[in-house]
């Protein structure tokens, strides 16, 4: 116990120097041991990484989960070191309302198969989007939390310590040099004739106590420097150890747009697959007000890799022309719209033709468009003034 109330007591007196030496300092009071440039711009960039970290880590959170109540709940999850349970997104719940909604109203009218069609296609998107939650929070939002959690912490705690090495540092300068201040006055040589003998043995005696005090804070003055400049290295290390940081990062974000690329990918296959469905039912739903012909359209004669027409967005399907296989192409001089089934269509990007048998089309421009017998149901024939060709269907809004 006795060994106990010393330490306490060697604590707090060590507390106090340090509260005594921060408040001068803050009053300009007293000197500041200051750091080398270097070094202030170790402590510079590293809080700049941790502020940008927190700042990319919660956006990021937020991007992945944009409900601030389930973002909660996953943190206690998290914090109580329990699974997190699973959450249905928001396309899964969708398509098991679009099914419902379907198997109530009719799933064998021309609206309930199309809401069957929608829902599994939601219910792709759904699967797709947990699959890129899951991917980023493991490859991207884990390694900064770790950094936050875990290497910051031990920089942090570091720095504090070598703050309060470098205040015990200036402390111990200080008193080194109010000793050296009472030595130099206590060793002035009094005067005989005005100092009485006892005085001048007192003075004495004190310039032999301040040389004592002198070189105990000489000694302590050597041992705090060597445990600042210690401290100092080490810290030092662990902010050299940010460039570092940044390099893992990097990785962890090239993975991130890796897996957002494919998330979107896989989006863009599963809408275009759910386009062409939803297309081809149109024309059998309302066969007088889009195409001028009953005729089965042929197959496409060609086309793109799922991967590489998803990989490419917004790109029109590949098309090996107008004619069916075995016939010569048509020539598009040659091209009359039929009697009925043009239609009038809004461009909803920018594209530009590939031969001169496709028409380049302006985002927001008006044209007028028809199919043919035996073309390919991604194309269509698209006039503007004396100009046509022809042009992709995804690039397309129908007007009525």
């Amino acid at each position: 116990m006795d060994f106990n109330m010393k330490k306490l007591a060697s604590d707090a007196g060590i507390f106090f120097t340090r509260a005594v030496q921060f408040t001068e300092e803050k009053f300009g009071q007293a000197e500041k041991t200051e750091l080398d440039a270097h070094f202030e711009n170790l402590l510079a960039r590293a809080d700049s990484t941790k502020n940008w970290t927190e700042k990319i880590l919660r956006q990021t959170e937020v991007l992945l989960q944009p409900n601030p109540s389930a973002r909660v709940e996953e943190f206690l999850y998290e914090k109580l070191d329990r699974k997190v349970p699973s959450r249905v997104t928001n396309g899964e719940l969708l398509a098991q309302y679009m099914a419902e909604a379907a198997s109530e109203l009719g799933p064998a009218t021309p609206y309930g198969k199309t809401l069957i069609k929608v829902a599994e296609a939601e219910k792709r998107l759904g699967a797709a989007e947990r699959d890129f939650i899951h991917t980023a929070s493991i490859n991207f939002l884990t390694p900064l939390r770790n950094f936050l959690e875990g290497d910051w912490k031990t920089i942090s705690k570091e720095r504090r310590l070598l703050q309060n090495r470098r205040l015990d540092l200036d402390a111990c300068k200080a008193r080194l040099k109010k000793a050296k201040a009472a030595e130099a006055k206590a060793t002035t040589v009094p005067d005989f004739q005005e100092t009485r003998p006892r005085n001048y043995i007192l003075s004495a005696s004190a310039s032999a106590l301040w040389n004592d005090e002198v070189d105990k804070a000489e000694q302590e003055l050597r041992v705090a420097q060597t445990e600042f400049d210690r401290q100092a290295e080490v810290t030092r290390l662990l902010l050299e150890g940010i460039s570092s940081t940044h390099v893992n990062h990097l990785r962890c974000l090239h993975e991130f747009v890796e897996s957002q690329t494919t998330y979107y990918a896989q989006c863009y296959r599963h809408m275009l697959d759910l386009q062409k469905q939803l297309g081809s039912s149109q024309g059998a739903i309302f066969p007088g007000t889009f195409v001028g012909t009953t005729e089965p359209a042929s197959p496409p004669l060609s086309s793109t890799s799922p991967t590489t027409a998803a990989a490419t967005m917004p790109v029109g399907p590949s098309v090996a022309g107008l004619a069916p296989p075995g016939e010569a192409a048509l020539c598009l001089e040659e091209v009359t719209p039929p009697a009925s089934g043009t239609r009038k269509a809004r461009v909803l990007y920018d594209y530009e033709a590939a031969d001169s048998s496709e028409l380049a089309l302006l985002a927001d421009e008006l044209i007028t468009v028809y199919s043919l017998p035996g073309m390919d149901p991604d194309w269509l024939i698209g006039e503007r003034g004396n100009k046509k060709g022809k042009v992709p269907v995804t690039y397309l809004e129908l007007l009525s």
